[in-house]
């Protein structure tokens, strides 16, 4: 009889064997051992002492190289082999199996006669069998067959709390993908179960299968095969050490399984066969480390699935920076040794979601924390990658900062100031600690800690005491009588202006420094910066802004504001800016402070080193710098008009006045626009009132910035419009219509698509423009902004004006002089001056340059202003507001 070779793939019972080729593992057959019968085990009930006999058989064979003979076969059925085993040891079976008694003899043994061999294999096995029976061994026990096999577990929970942290033993049963398989659970000698297990850490990709629900065929995912038998090669009925870890949310175990050479996860991820998963990341714990590793590896070689993978990042830069200003708990602005700042996020975590009614109340907190930690630090700082661009923010890098040694997003997070992001599978930039931030994360949830915790924190609402002079003045008189009070900056308003918060007042102040005079900073692109002011500003940015200082309030000043000393670092601020020739003492001031003598050096210092303000200073010259008035009004009554100013008149009609600033949107009028307007309504209006089905209703929920259709509930009538906010949970929008600047809150319903193209903004633009009038200050109070926006619809409501453009800003807002097209009156009865007439507003207290420019019209204005103040008209009714 020939003799065969193969390798052992699995048992089904202690007598049968799957066999695969040695050279062609695809191709199997099934042998039974000949002449004899072992226990079943079967999925209602394994026989007597079937586990212990396959269980034998399992370890005696599987995985090794054999030698087999076939005797004969049995062609019923699915054709079977029968026949003897020999293995490499020198053993043979079926006889050792039949010494140890874990087989029995046929019935019909004796039939099968057919050569000298095989009755010489009979006898054999007669006589071994005869001996285990004697000896009571295996089969013959008296006792200790029965092993209790559950199919399932009843209570997926409870077993994960009883067996977490203590190794199973188990045998692999069935390979059904790379990352899943079936195990028998050997609880104890009497008690297993059979299961399915999730290999903790890993998601290898899918083999081809039949689905269920409708029986179609599911294709298998690249190296899904590769994955399946790498794992079946190595663990198919082999023994193996389960760890249990936690469930998934379907309820499968998930699990760690390690062959006696390590784990399998670890392996296939080397191999290429599988990527690492952040979801089993909390319950992995520092093991996750290990599998990121392995499959780094992977990735490197370019091996299994990272085959062709671009290389994204060729290392991670180090660099060393200065945490100059915190925007938010996540993002923070740093400045490296060039003296470039730039805005990074940190990788990984998020703040609390504004948007999350729980978590919002500790973003103040969560800031703090960071500002405390990081604030004005020298830092080591790894990019991670970049996060991209979006709507409002441009693209910036996404960062590790390390202070003393220590992840800053880790503290955060530990703290239960951060959650973590959930990336995608194929997004490289997250931070290299990322299980360590998971597992962070968890530990900050069970402990209740920051944004975890059920109670929201106490509101800290910081009071502003230079809103008015009277409050100044009681607040003032408290704080002199404090020295060296801790505060922090939260604003920097110049060189030397500030807003202060001081936390053990709740209190908020305007804060000037004493002594000096700062020169000033634009503070928008129509103003011009004084020499050195913008310097001035970014110096006292650099050093202040959300720093931890002190300081000494010594007064206030006319309209609220605190003055006194600023120490930063137990220094003098205004002594600094002195020294950087970024200010100039203040005389008189100078003189009545303690510091004045301080104050005098640093201003010669910086003159003897030519700084600043200072360079080009010679001492032979006597300093002739006038004291300036810090906090009078920009204008001092007459203002010389320089070169003569353009006109530019257009026809327009008011369509709408924001009543919470009384700016204006206009409609130019035009033989060309009009027309154009007009048409464009009546086609929109006739298409809408019988649109096709298709457009009837949004075919999506609307987002801000969508063009849509919109019916103005006045009228009934559609119009061009653009979503501002969106209400998904009311299903109402916030429009603004486009043609006549009015806005309105609508439900889904009466909004549909605008996707036809003779409808669109390239046809006609919007024809409601941004406007404003010129030279005029409204008044602050509502009821008086009522008051004056009431007025303004009186003297432009259905009237044809004419607008003199005085000056168009970037966003192409129009400051204007409006005149009635009808009136007479000439330059001088302008809808502005009339404004200011009847009291409902002021001449502007800080004129522009272009407003400057017109001096005679800021004149005519200024006198209709003393004439209401005379009449006690509109906000003067109370006598002169503008006075101490």
């Amino acid at each position: 009889m020939p003799i065969n070779q193969a390798k052992v793939k699995s048992v089904l019972s202690g007598d049968t064997l799957i066999l695969a080729s040695v050279n062609n593992p695809a191709q199997e057959r099934t042998l039974s051992l000949a002449y004899v019968s072992a226990p079943r085990l079967k999925r209602e009930g394994d026989e007597p002492f079937a586990f212990h006999s396959r269980d034998y058989l399992r370890r005696m064979t599987v995985g090794k190289v054999i030698q087999f003979t076939i005797l004969y076969s049995i062609p019923t059925g699915a054709k079977r082999d029968y026949g003897t085993v020999y293995l490499q040891t020198g053993q043979s079976l079926p006889d050792a199996a039949a010494a140890e008694g874990w087989v029995k003899l046929r019935e019909d043994a004796g039939r099968k006669d057919e050569s000298e061999a095989s009755k010489a294999l009979l006898e054999k096995l007669e006589l071994a069998e005869a001996s285990a029976k004697a000896s009571s061994k295996g089969i013959w026990a008296s006792a200790g067959g029965n092993v209790e096999n559950a199919n399932e577990i009843a209570d997926p929970k409870g077993f994960v709390e009883q067996y977490k942290d203590k190794p199973i033993e188990g045998i692999v049963e069935r390979v059904l993908t790379g990352d899943r398989m079936i195990v028998r659970l050997c609880l104890s000698s009497k008690k297993h179960v059979q299961t399915m297990v999730l290999v903790a850490g890993i998601r290898a990709p899918a083999t081809k299968r039949t689905n269920p629900s409708d029986g179609k065929e599911q294709v298998a995912e690249p190296f899904g095969p590769e994955a399946h038998e790498f794992v079946e090669s190595r663990l198919l009925q082999r023994t193996v050490q389960v760890d249990v870890l936690g469930l998934s949310p379907q309820g499968t175990l998930v699990c760690t399984v390690k062959h006696p050479n390590g784990s399998i996860a670890k392996f296939l991820l080397e191999a290429g066969l599988a990527r690492c998963t952040d979801f089993h990341s909390t319950m992995l714990g520092g093991q996750m480390s290990v599998l990121r590793q392995a499959e780094k590896q992977a990735k490197d070689k370019r091996i299994g699935l990272f085959q062709g993978l671009a290389n994204s990042m060729q290392g991670a830069s180090e660099a060393d920076a200065t945490v100059t200003r915190i925007q938010t708990a996540d993002t923070v602005y740093l400045r490296d040794k060039s003296g470039d700042e730039k805005r990074v996020s940190l990788s990984s975590i998020r703040q609390p979601k504004p948007t999350d009614a729980k978590q919002a109340p500790f973003q103040a907190e969560a800031k703090e924390f960071l500002r405390k930690k990081l604030i004005g630090k020298h830092v080591r700082v790894t990019v991670d990658g970049q996060k991209a661009a979006t709507e409002g923010f441009e693209e910036r890098d996404v960062v590790t900062i390390m202070i003393n040694n220590r992840n800053m997003a880790l503290q955060l997070v530990e703290a239960g100031y951060a959650s973590v992001i959930r990336h995608r599978r194929d997004d490289e930039d997250r931070s290299p600690a990322y299980d360590e931030l998971l597992t962070a994360e968890e530990a900050a949830q069970k402990g209740e800690k920051g944004m975890w915790s059920p109670r929201p924190p106490a509101a800290k609402a910081y009071q502003d005491y230079s809103e008015s002079l009277q409050k100044a003045k009681i607040q003032s008189s408290v704080l002199q009588r404090q020295k060296k009070i801790p505060a922090i900056v939260d604003f920097v308003k110049g060189g030397s202006r500030f807003t202060i918060l001081v936390p053990r007042e709740n209190a908020k102040l305007t804060f000037v420094l004493s002594g000096i005079r700062a020169p000033r900073s634009a503070r928008n692109a129509n103003e011009k910066s004084e020499p050195f002011g913008q310097e001035a500003h970014d110096f006292a940015n650099r050093r202040c802004l959300q720093r931890d200082v002190e300081i000494d309030v010594e007064a206030t000043d006319k309209i609220g504001a605190f003055v006194g000393t600023l120490y930063i670092n137990r220094e003098n601020f205004a002594k600094l800016l002195l020294e950087e020739g970024f200010a100039t003492v203040h005389t008189y001031s100078a003189e009545q402070s303690e510091h004045g003598s301080e104050l005098f050096a640093a201003e010669e210092k910086a003159k003897a080193a030519k700084k600043g303000l200072w360079k080009d200073y010679d001492p032979s010259i006597e300093d002739a710098v006038d004291d300036p008035n810090l906090n009078g009004a920009t204008t001092n009554g007459h203002i010389e008009s320089s070169a003569p100013v353009k006109k530019d008149y257009r026809d327009v009609v008011v369509t709408h006045i924001d009543p919470t600033t009384a700016h204006l949107k206009l409609q130019l009028i035009g033989p060309t626009t009009s027309a154009a307007l007009t048409g464009l309504m009546a086609t929109f209006a006739n298409y809408h009132r019988s649109p096709p089905s298709s457009e009837k209703s949004l075919p999506n929920p609307p987002k801000a910035g969508d063009l849509v259709a919109a019916r103005f509930s006045e009228d009934g009538e559609w119009y061009r419009a653009r979503i501002r906010r969106n209400d998904r949970e009311a299903k109402k929008a916030d429009v603004i219509f486009l043609d006549y600047g009015n806005s309105e809150t609508l439900p889904w319903s009466e909004l549909r698509p605008m996707s036809q193209p003779q409808f669109s903004l390239g046809k006609l633009k919007a024809q409601a423009l941004d406007a404003a009038l010129s030279f005029l200050q409204f008044p602050t109070s509502a009821e008086y902004m009522a008051d004056a926006v009431k007025f303004l619809q009186q003297v432009t409501g259905e009237k044809q004006l004419v607008a003199s453009v005085d000056f168009e800003e970037k966003d192409g807002t129009l400051w204007t002089t409006l005149f009635d097209a009808e009136s007479e009156g000439g330059e001088e009865a302008s809808v502005n001056a009339e404004v200011v007439a009847e009291g409902a507003a002021m001449v502007s207290r800080k004129l522009k340059g272009w407003e400057k420019a017109r001096g005679k019209i800021v004149e005519g204005l200024m006198v209709k202003e003393e004439e209401a103040k005379g009449e006690r008209l509109g906000i003067w009714e109370y006598g002169d507001l503008t006075e101490d």
